[in-house]
């Protein structure tokens, strides 16, 4: 990749709204920032004072594998000398010599993270609290405005939109943020970015918001799911995982990027939205994983000419280039060549915003999908999927404890041994509690019920009843049947 090119990610938590979740408490304030005539604004003194605390350093290590320096070469060196032959001073001839090598604890990184409840839980990057590899480090430590410093536990974490979550435990309440909602950023918002930027200690810089929902950047890669807050306010490394706060202090994004041809700041950064942070990181609290809706379907984004030939006065929207077969599209009847325009009430207006908005949704969930298809609108019920390998849940009163996912959801380049049909659900887990535990096993694919075909998570809804039930299952290579009992 050309150095012109690279995007700088940087240390930012990211917080996301969400519904309800006793286990993550936080404050919100749904307020739009609006001018006050009567009081001209000539200081963000006691703004920042109030928003500081809340802003953390995060600094990362892990056990890497260190050269005895007894011999005097330098670490990195021994092994291209013996290579050509040289005799190592103090040191062996021999590759295998087991005193070369000891653990020791390496610095791998400097981030900064936010504090979003008083009893300990931070939003930070998900590139933060991972190696430059992307592999998990071994330690995490957090260091408070004050200077207390502690080991951090981290709760979860999700490449896909750059966030973690971590946890640290004092003994008494830590200064939270106030969490805005994102969703009413205006261009023109005056904001301010609060990290630790190079390591040189906490640090603000003030700016506006440049632009909202970037969604086709490419800074998080394939597969990633970008919604991202552009602001001129000044980040640099070390101020990702930091926080983006408006006027009122209140947290609006977690900083995450930049692009940049020499390393430092432009005047063009992004910012993970603080609706975005927040639902994720209730996800990874409560869940441990990222539940996304999935359509089943492949999109692009309408050009110019596409829109020409398809007859509409616009490029917005999003066009279906390619159904999965037996997918919620499919089984709805979205084909290929129609145009979605809308998601229920969201305004489709790019493929990568369908894409966005999708898997925001819960699998398992209803929606509409308002499509046009030659020249004529059409809205479509479709029942969401599950992406990435995450499952729908049984719900209480049928397979209690019970996780479910269509075959066809299943992620193609993965192990799983499955029989040679179109329709069937797997049991992807069963909690240790379920009253099931000992009829289902994971890894099972159930085929039907009661002498019918099983065709999604939903169908085992419609299909069980109350008292005895006959499953077909296919498990090991043989299909069986089993009987299993509805239990209260």
């Amino acid at each position: 990749m050309r150095l012109s090119t690279l995007l700088f990610f940087f240390l930012f938590s990211v917080c996301v709204s969400a519904t309800s979740n006793d286990a993550l408490i936080v404050d919100s304030d749904a307020t739009a920032i609006k001018a006050n005539r009567d009081i001209p604004v000539v200081s963000y003194a006691n703004v920042l004072e109030r928003a500081t605390p809340s802003v953390v350093a995060v600094y990362t290590s892990s056990m890497v594998a260190s050269r005895n320096s007894a011999t005097g070469v330098p670490r990195g060196m021994e092994d291209l000398l013996r290579q050509f032959g040289f005799q190592i001073p103090g040191g062996s001839q021999g590759y295998n010599d087991s005193t070369e090598k000891s653990p020791r604890q390496e610095s791998t990184g400097v981030g900064s993270g936010v504090i979003i409840s008083s009893d300990g839980y931070i939003v930070t990057n998900h590139h933060v609290v991972t190696s430059r590899r992307g592999e998990p480090v071994d330690e995490i430590r957090v260091r408070l405005s004050d200077d207390r410093e502690y080991v951090a536990e981290l709760i979860g974490s999700d490449a896909k939109t750059d966030v973690a979550v971590l946890r640290i435990n004092t003994e008494e309440e830590l200064a939270a943020l106030t969490i805005a909602n994102s969703d009413l950023l205006k261009v023109g918002d005056i904001v301010f970015a609060i990290g630790n930027p190079l390591e040189i200690g906490l640090t603000a810089t003030q700016g506006i918001v440049s632009a909202t929902g970037r969604n086709s950047l490419n800074i998080l890669g394939r597969g990633g799911y970008e919604n991202f807050i552009q602001t001129d306010a000044s980040i640099n490394l070390g101020n990702s995982g930091g926080a983006l706060i408006d006027a009122w202090g209140r947290l609006v994004g977690i900083n995450t990027a930049i692009v940049s041809g020499s390393g430092g700041s432009i005047g063009i950064g992004f910012a993970i939205p603080s609706n975005m942070t927040l639902r994720i990181a209730r996800n990874l609290i409560d869940r441990g994983e990222v539940p996304r809706g999935m359509l089943g379907l492949y999109p692009e984004n309408l050009t110019g000419d596409l829109a020409a030939a398809f007859g509409l006065k616009s490029t917005k929207g999003a066009l279906v280039t390619e159904v999965q077969n037996n997918s919620p599209a499919d089984r709805a009847g979205i084909e290929h060549g129609d145009i979605i325009v809308r998601i229920d009430t969201v305004q489709i207006e790019s493929a990568a915003q369908l894409r966005l908005v999708v898997s925001e949704m819960q699998p398992g969930s209803d929606v509409v999908v308002t499509l046009i298809r030659k020249g004529e609108e059409i809205a479509l019920p479709v029942t969401l999927g599950s992406l990435g390998g995450l499952m729908y849940m049984a719900k209480p009163g049928r397979l209690q404890g019970v996780r479910l996912q269509s075959i066809t959801d299943l992620d193609p380049d993965s192990e799983v041994s499955l029989p040679d049909i179109s329709n069937g659900v797997f049991v992807q887990d069963i909690e240790a509690d379920s009253p099931y535990v000992n009829e289902l096993t994971k890894g099972m694919v159930i085929a039907e019920i009661n002498g019918s075909r099983v065709v999604s998570p939903e169908s085992v809804e419609e299909l069980l009843k109350e008292g005895v039930n006959t499953l077909y299952v296919w498990y090991s290579g043989n299909w069986r049947y089993l009987v299993i009992r509805l239990k209260d």
